[in-house]
C-alpha cells in the first residue's frame, strides 16, 4: 500500500515528515574530542571470509535493521534496534507511522502485523519466518524518549519473541531518542543532534554480547581501514539518489579480516539526520557509534550504508525507508529498493555478485513434498533415500555411517513472470547442525549445485537421483560456512537457460569429492531452501 501524498498545505506536510524522521532538529552538540575512526579512503567492497551477518540501527535505521532481518532471515542471523518499533509497523502509511509507530494515539495492531508477516513468508515475499526462531534480538528504549514512545519498542520486543527470537530488552535507562555510546557527546536524557548519547554504560558491549555471545574488550582506538565506496553500484536502477541514498557508503575493515580471518559482518544503520550527506553531518555516526573499536578485537567488519535527504518533501531528513516513501510499496520485503541495495553490499562483502540494476525478483521456496536427500557409497553404489530429514534437515557430506549424502530440491519455476529475461539466480540455505568440515576433506573440497530441467527421475526423491545426469552440472557453488545462512554463487548462464519456465526445476547439492573422513552438515531443518530469481 502506497502512502497518501498530499500536494497542498506543504508546510503542514513538511512538519509531519519531519516528525516521522524520529529525530528532532535542534542545535548541534559538540563533536567527540577525538575521531573514533580512521580517515576514509576511496575503495570498493571486495570479498572477505564472512560467516554470520547481523543488523543494528537507531530510529529509522532501527526499523530498517528489523526489515532486513525479517525480509532476509536466511542471511541475517540477528538484529538490534534502538528507539524503533515492530516490523512493517507503518504499513505504507505516513499517518500510521506518526500515530502508531512513534506515538500511541493509534493502535499499531501487533497481531495483524504478525499475521501479515506470516502471509508474506508463505508467499515467498520474505524469507521463511521460521528462520527467526532462536535468533538474537536486542531492543533499546529510553524512558525519556518522547519521539518513539516506549510501548512502540515494547511491541518490537513482543513481535520478535512471538516468532521465537531470543530477546534482550533494555527499557530502564533514562535515555532520550538516540544511539547510546560511551563516545556520545550528549548527556543521556536529551534528544538533540548528533543523537549520540553517553548514558554511563557500554551499550555496545550489551548489544554485541546479545548478538554474538561473549565479546572481547574493545580496542583503545581503531586500527583498521575505513573504506568509502560508491553506493550507486548497488542501487536498483543504478542511482542511489533515486532511492534517497547517498553516493558514498562506508565499511570498516579490521586488519584481521583484511588478512583473511573468518569474520562477522554487522550492518550499522544511522538514524534520520545522521547520514553522511545530511547538512555536513559527515562521518560522525561512523566515528561515534563505538563499533569500530569492537570490530578490531572481535573480527567484525562494520558496513555503514548511507541514506540521504531528498530535495522534495518525500524524505527531507535522510531517513531510511520504513513507511514507503517515493512510492516503494515493497520497502519492507524482497524487492524493496533500499533493502536490495543493502543486500547487494552484503553479497559483495561475502563474495557473491551484487545484483544487477533494474528489473524485479521473485523468491521461490523449495517444494517440501519433493525435497529430500540420498546416500550412497563414494562410488555411488548402494544408493538409498535418507530418513533423517524431519529430525535434522537435508544431509550433505559424509555421515558417521561412511555414506556420502546429496540433497535434492524442487522449485516451481513456472512462477517466474512470463515474458521476463532472467538476469541472475541463486540459492539461500541455512545450516541446522553438523560435524567436522567436509570442505577440508580433501583440502579444497567444493559444495556444488547441479541443475536439472524438470526432474532427475520422478520428481519425488528416489535412490537413482544420487548419480542421475544433470542438465547443467556444477552450475553454482556454496562456500564453506559453519553457522547461520549462506548464499550460493550465481547460477551459470547455462543454468539460467535450463530453468523450466513451464514447470519444475530440480537442484542437487553435493560435494565434488567424497569426503575422506566424517564431515557433514544438515541444512534447512525448519524452513525450505529458497531460489531467488532476478529478471528484467
Amino acid at each position: 500500500m502506497r502512502p497518501k501524498r498530499t500536494r497542498v498545505r506543504a508546510p503542514r506536510l513538511l512538519s509531519a515528515v519531519a516528525a516521522a524522521t524520529a529525530l528532532l532538529l535542534s542545535a548541534p552538540a559538540a563533536a567527540p574530542a577525538e575521531a573514533a575512526a580512521p580517515a576514509p579512503v576511496p575503495g570498493s567492497l571486495t570479498p572477505y571470509a564472512i560467516g554470520a551477518v547481523y543488523t543494528a540501527g537507531v530510529s529509522s535505521g532501527g526499523y530498517m535493521a528489523t526489515q532486513l532481518h525479517v525480509a532476509y532471515s536466511g542471511t541475517v542471523s540477528g538484529s538490534a534496534a534502538f528507539a524503533s518499533g515492530p516490523y512493517d509497523c507503518a504499513r505504507g502509511s505516513l499517518p500510521t507511522a506518526l500515530n502508531a509507530c512513534m506515538d500511541t494515539t493509534q493502535d499499531l495492531q501487533l497481531a495483524q502485523l504478525e499475521q501479515t508477516t506470516r502471509d508474506w513468508s508463505a508467499q515467498g515475499l520474505v524469507d521463511p519466518i521460521s528462520n527467526l526462531a532462536g535468533d538474537p534480538v536486542y531492543v533499546f528504549s529510553g524512558t525519556q524518549d518522547s519521539t518513539v514512545k516506549q510501548p512502540v519498542a515494547t511491541a518490537l520486543a513482543g513481535f520478535a519473541a512471538d516468532f521465537g527470537a531470543r530477546v534482550r530488552y533494555n527499557r530502564t535507562t533514562a535515555a532520550g531518542h538516540a544511539w547510546i555510546s560511551p563516545l556520545g557527546p550528549n548527556s543521556c536524557a536529551v534528544t538533540q543532534s548528533p543523537w549520540l548519547n553517553d548514558c554511563g554504560f557500554d551499550a555496545e558491549r550489551e548489544m554485541l554480547g546479545q548478538l554474538l555471545g561473549s565479546v572481547a574488550a574493545p580496542a583503545a582506538a581503531p586500527s583498521g581501514s575505513l573504506i568509502r565506496f560508491d553506493q550507486n553500484a548497488y542501487a536498483p536502477g543504478g542511482s542511489a539518489a533515486a532511492l534517497s541514498m547517498g553516493d558514498d557508503g562506508f565499511a570498516y575493515v579490521p586488519k584481521s579480516c583484511a588478512g583473511g580471518a573468518s569474520c562477522t559482518l554487522l550492518v550499522a544503520l544511522h538514524g534520520c539526520k545522521q547520514g553522511y550527506a545530511y547538512q555536513g553531518f559527515g562521518t560522525r555516526f561512523v566515528e561515534g557509534a563505538y563499533l569500530n573499536e569492537y570490530a578490531d578485537t572481535n573480527d567484525m567488519i562494520v558496513l555503514y550504508p548511507q541514506a540521504a535527504p531528498t530535495a522534495t518533501l518525500d524524505n527531507p531528513n535522510g531517513c531510511w525507508n520504513w513507511w514507503g516513501y517515493l512510492g516503494d510499496s515493497a520497502y519492507a520485503r524482497h524487492g524493496g529498493k533500499q533493502i536490495e541495495a543493502v543486500m547487494g553490499m552484503v553479497r559483495a562483502l561475502r563474495g557473491t555478485t551484487p545484483p544487477p540494476t533494474g528489473g524485479g525478483s521473485v523468491t521461490l521456496p523449495s517444494v517440501d513434498a519433493q525435497d529430500g536427500y540420498v546416500k550412497a557409497a563414494a562410488d555411488g553404489s548402494g544408493a538409498a533415500v535418507g530418513t533423517l530429514e524431519d529430525l535434522y534437515g537435508f544431509a550433505l557430506g559424509r555421515g558417521t555411517d561412511g555414506r556420502v549424502n546429496r540433497t535434492l530440491l524442487s522449485f516451481d519455476t513456472s512462477r517466474i513472470p512470463a515474458g521476463k529475461q532472467i538476469t541472475r539466480a541463486y540459492l539461500s540455505v541455512t545450516r541446522s547442525s553438523g560435524a567436522g568440515d567436509p570442505w577440508s576433506s580433501p583440502a579444497g573440497n567444493r559444495l556444488l549445485v547441479d541443475v536439472r530441467t524438470g526432474c532427475f527421475g520422478g520428481c519425488a526423491v528416489e535412490p537413482s537421483d544420487w548419480a542421475a545426469p544433470a542438465t547443467v552440472p556444477g552450475a553454482a557453488e556454496i562456500g564453506a560456512f559453519s553457522s547461520g545462512g549462506a548464499v550460493s554463487t550465481d547460477l551459470s548462464a547455462a543454468a539460467l537457460a535450463a530453468l523450466d519456465r513451464s514447470g519444475t526445476t530440480q537442484f542437487r547439492l553435493g560435494f565434488a569429492s567424497a569426503p575422506a573422513s566424517t564431515g557433514y552438515l544438515f541444512v534447512n531443518q525448519a524452513a525450505p531452501v529458497t531460489l531467488t530469481v532476478e529478471y528484467r
